[in-house]
């Protein structure tokens, strides 16, 4: 596993050290989950917003939530805004997470770098493991990157707990939307690190999520003058069951389009999570091109489709309706859950 992820025996083994002085004092013991602390990547300025996880003395761990996109999950569970059983949640989280755990619930890769490091564990939630979550994707092991900032997570946060356990009031921001992030600073080739009051940086759209509109495809399909009939509903979503083609499995995000008064199944489509808008818009136009006829109306579940599909709804003169529950979709999507199927690709 080592050779394969590309960090070195030397930088498995600073990470593992830090997670077991990590765990030795036991801050789950005083701090919960709502008291976050930022540690900034030294690498590219982005900040990992830490929680330390254990106070229900039901899993011991730390989890990083990365930059903002990461931060912005963890206050949505917060909030209520969505819940942490919702299966929707295994497919938006950006973080990185150390758990301690027992041995029987750690991968064979997990065994061979320990084994390899020269370690010993013993005893329940005594076995430390280390997952990285990208959205759409399955969680997957550590590349060198990620060791290394880990590592310093894990010092930064250590420190920073034994502060907060003496200084109740350390996170108390002097002003909104502040967190508290501990800040590197190169002096030669030493890093040193100061405290800060930062706010999260803003959300930016990935280069991948970018919408273009084929216009001159549009034109053609206006100049065809097609006939308007029939309700389509369209939905996408990730199928729980990851996919591998490279190193790092992907849960399939799908395209699913169902007629509304039928519930004949239209069109379905998977793609790679990072690669659905281009794909989404073409399976649509694909679909008024195949029947040869227009929708009089789409209806739409989620923000991200209405968002996709409003521009080409103005264009082509349908009616785009956003509802709090597609029926048809509903019934065709656990079907394909419940048989593992997601479609044509």
């Amino acid at each position: 596993m080592m050779e394969n992820l590309s960090a070195s025996p030397q930088e498995w083994g600073n990470l593992y050290t830090a997670a077991i002085e990590f765990k030795k004092i036991e801050p789950w013991q005083w701090m919960d989950d709502t008291d976050l602390l930022g540690v900034q990547n030294p690498e590219n300025g982005e900040i990992g917003y830490c929680c330390v996880l254990g106070a229900l003395g039901e899993f011991y761990g730390l989890a990083v939530y990365l930059g903002t996109e990461g931060l912005n999950v963890e206050l949505r569970i917060h909030s209520g805004e969505i819940r942490p059983e919702d299966r929707e949640v295994t497919y938006i989280q950006k973080c990185l997470l150390a758990s301690f755990a027992d041995r029987k619930y750690l991968q064979k890769e997990d065994l061979d770098v320990i084994k390899q490091l020269g370690l010993k564990f013993r005893g329940p939630s005594s076995w430390p493991s280390f997952r990285s979550y990208q959205p759409g994707y399955y969680p997957w092991y550590l590349d060198r990157k990620e060791v290394a900032f880990f590592t310093l997570v894990l010092q930064q946060t250590k420190e920073v707990a034994l502060r907060f356990k003496a200084n109740r009031n350390l996170f108390h921001p002097p002003g909104k939307d502040l967190y508290f992030v501990r800040v590197p600073e190169r002096r030669g080739t030493d890093l040193i690190w100061e405290d800060g009051w930062l706010r999260p940086a803003p959300l930016e759209e990935k280069e991948s999520e970018i919408q273009v509109i084929d216009e001159l495809r549009l034109q053609r399909i206006r100049k065809k003058t097609l006939k308007s009939q029939g309700t389509w509903e369209i939905d996408f979503f990730h199928i729980p069951a990851p996919v591998k083609e490279d190193a790092r499995p992907f849960y399939p995000y799908v395209f699913l389009s169902v007629d509304h008064d039928t519930g004949i199944i239209l069109k379905s489509h998977l793609e790679k999570p990072d690669q659905y808008k281009m794909k989404f818009l073409d399976q649509m136009l694909d679909l008024i091109e195949e029947l040869g006829c227009l929708p009089r109306e789409v209806m739409v579940q989620n923000e991200k489709a209405f968002r996709l599909y409003e521009p080409v709804a103005s264009k082509l003169g349908f009616r785009l309706m956003q509802t709090k529950k597609l029926r048809e979709v509903g019934r065709a999507r656990k079907s394909m859950e419940a048989l593992g199927l997601s479609g044509k690709r």
